[in-house]
């Protein structure tokens, strides 16, 4: 099958061109990135060789095509897009959209599959409100405050030293739910965040598990989280205390020993930064350090796949030691978790890409009639059940926030 790349003149913002194709994927930060439409190949994933399997069919898909590459270099070509569930006998979704539109710093592109490139235009808004009524997830407030408190006393007990608890919500509506409007929504409101759409799963992360750009690897690690008030002089206490407080940087510093350990044997010149900035979003702040390294000559074969496969799950959504948290998360979470927590993003052909957590999110259903959002909270000794479930709303709030926008 032929494919094309090709660099475009001007065009609209991503989340405002249409096709004629419905929308599939989306990867967007600060208006650039990726959109897809319509869907060439995709493919479910998923036990303990997910990693390796999405790796081997990517590559076959690759020797299937007749590729014509005008523009050159990472994101060029064609992209794979990929959503990993948290629990690996969940499945993964792989998605190869049909048409893919990209701006990255002053240049933009076009790649399609077929013989005849597809016309772009502006998309149509949708001018009616939209009307959503919530229910329960998984787990009431009450019951899950509880969970908040086992977590906390098996941390006591020297079962682990930390713990990621997730709960979950559930919106309908009688209107069929557009993850365009809502991709507008969360991009007006959270531009720093990368947005990110796969087979009904979208959202706005504000963390990088891992970018790879020829040798060099990047991820953003958060873990420390304090709700904002909105009164910026508050705000800038709030960020003074957060930066010194002893459960949040416990908090931080195994989510960042946990993402350092695994790069370890694949890159060489870490930088580790010895204290984490705070990361101002308009909901919340957070705890952040950016974690960096060169692939080690070594090393090869190294894609991020591989690199993936080491990082997840990191401390920062499942916790430390990995294999208690987990045992733990599947004795009281008392919830699937799907595709939430999981790594999402895009591959090109040469391996490079990146993929975020799937964080801040909502999983809409095969209806589109109903979404179901998702948020964790970091349980470690000197967690307060009251607090963390403040948080975990301060979490959803970003969905819930750009759903009342519809």
């Amino acid at each position: 099958m032929k494919l094309t790349t090709e660099l475009l003149g001007e065009h609209p913002a991503l989340t405002a061109i249409e096709c004629g194709l419905p929308i599939t994927a989306t990867w967007i930060r600060g208006g650039q990135g990726f959109i897809g439409f319509g869907t060439y190949r995709s493919t479910i994933v998923q036990g303990p060789k997910r990693f390796v399997d999405a790796q081997n069919w990517w590559h076959e898909q690759l020797k299937q095509l007749d590729i014509k590459n005008g523009v050159h270099g990472s994101g060029t070509g064609p992209i794979l897009f990929a959503s990993f569930s948290f629990d690996e006998n969940e499945p993964s979704i792989l998605v190869i959209p049909q048409v893919i539109v990209v701006e990255k710093g002053d240049k933009s592109w076009m790649t399609w599959i077929g013989d005849e490139q597809p016309k772009l235009h502006e998309a149509l808004r949708k001018q009616s409100h939209q009307e959503f009524i919530w229910g329960k997830g998984s787990l009431g407030d009450l019951a899950w405050g509880e969970r908040v408190d086992q977590a906390v006393s098996r941390i006591k007990r020297g079962d682990l030293e930390k713990v990621v608890l997730a709960r979950d919500e559930v919106a309908t509506s009688t209107e069929d739910i557009d993850p365009r409007s809502l991709l507008r929504a969360l991009q007006e409101e959270y531009p720093s965040t990368w947005l990110y759409l796969v087979d009904g799963l979208v959202g706005a992360t504000p963390e990088l598990l891992v970018r790879l750009n020829k040798t060099l690897v990047t991820s953003r690690v958060l873990a420390g989280t304090i709700r904002r008030t909105g009164d910026e002089d508050r705000d800038l206490v709030l960020a003074g205390s957060l930066a010194k407080s002893s459960k949040d940087l416990e908090e931080h510093e195994y989510a960042v020993r946990s993402v350092a350990d695994a790069l370890a044997p694949f890159a060489s010149s870490t930088n580790v930064p010895e204290t984490p900035f705070v990361l101002h979003l308009p909901n919340v702040m957070h705890l952040a350090t950016d974690v960096t390294g060169v692939i080690n000559d070594s090393v090869t074969h190294i894609d991020i796949f591989a690199l993936t496969a080491a990082l997840h799950p990191s401390a920062a959504v499942c916790g430390t030691p990995t294999n208690s948290a987990r045992a733990l998360i599947a004795e009281i979470e008392s919830m699937n978790r799907g595709r939430y927590a999981g790594p999402v993003g895009w591959i090109d052909a040469r391996g490079d890409g990146e993929m975020g957590i799937a964080l801040r999110c909502g999983q809409i259903s095969d209806d589109q009639k109903s979404i179901r959002l998702f948020a964790g909270c970091g349980i470690v000794a000197g967690s307060d059940s009251a607090q963390e479930l403040s948080e975990s709303q301060a979490k959803l709030a970003p969905v819930k926030s750009a759903l009342t926008r519809l």
